[in-house]
């Protein structure tokens, strides 16, 4: 129970490492709330921590409005007394994202919105309830392409992933003597819808795949085990970091043959 008696709110929490880590934290002792835009699998999601024994809420939000993250903040505080762990984790992908030439201003717009603007609004209105909270620790989801860039051309994706790498650092060194650990999660290639559906060919998937010396997709499974450690008191001294999760992308200079 490395998360007992804490109070997890994760943004994007209907699937892939949302869905996984609302699911993984609940069996370690956190009561969560998952916020997102889909009401329906958002509720199944709660049914289903409570159902085995945990408590959750879902809340409807949708994190490039501010006046929605400063009510998801509030709300865990009115539902469970405080906030311990914000996992700012919601994200998109556009299909029509592509090169600078290519990708449309709007396309540009959304997913800086949602990627960017998101985890600043959730920082925003949740430092201060883990300021009352005494501390706690923000996990912010980035991505492998903020440090290294990508196969396949993504490019508002890919800066809106290294603007969250930029703002974690910096926001982990303004609140490092409060009590309040700011983190970066850096996942490789997952085999997550929001991936497959944005390498929607076989060769765009190889392209990815030569690339990661393990030679496969990881799991949002895996991603949530890497959040929990971020999240929980095994990781104190642990801040400011780009943790990166990839089967090993980043460093890989050649191809593995």
């Amino acid at each position: 129970m490395r998360l007992k008696n804490k109070v997890a709110l994760i943004t994007g929490g209907c699937g892939g490492i949302g869905r996984e880590s609302a699911l993984l934290f609940a069996q370690e002792g956190a009561k969560i709330v998952v916020t997102d835009v889909n009401e329906k699998l958002g509720q199944e999601i709660v049914d289903q921590i409570v159902a085995q024994g945990g408590e959750s809420f879902f809340f409807r939000a949708d994190v490039s409005k501010a006046a929605d993250c400063e009510a998801m903040i509030l709300f865990a505080e009115e539902k469970f007394g405080k906030l311990d762990i914000l996992f700012n984790n919601a994200g998109i992908m556009h299909s029509d994202d592509d090169n600078a030439m290519a990708t449309e201003e709007s396309v540009w717009d959304l997913t800086m919105n949602i990627n960017a603007k998101g985890v600043f609004l959730g920082c925003k209105y949740g430092i201060p309830a883990l300021q009352r909270a005494g501390g706690g620790s923000i996990i912010n989801t980035a991505s492998f392409v903020a440090i290294m860039g990508a196969a396949t051309p993504q490019i508002a994706y890919t800066a809106s992933k290294g603007a969250v790498l930029a703002l974690t650092r910096e926001l982990s060194v303004i609140h490092a003597r409060e009590n309040i650990r700011v983190n970066a999660l850096c996942p490789g290639p997952l085999r997550t819808e929001l991936l497959m559906k944005f390498l929607d060919t076989e060769e765009k998937k190889q392209r990815r795949l030569v690339h990661v010396p393990m030679g496969r997709f990881g799991e949002a499974k895996e991603m949530a085990k890497a959040a929990l450690f971020l999240a929980s008191d095994d990781a104190s001294f642990v801040t400011g970091t780009d943790f990166l999760v990839d089967g090993g992308l980043t460093s890989a200079y050649v191809t593995p043959i």
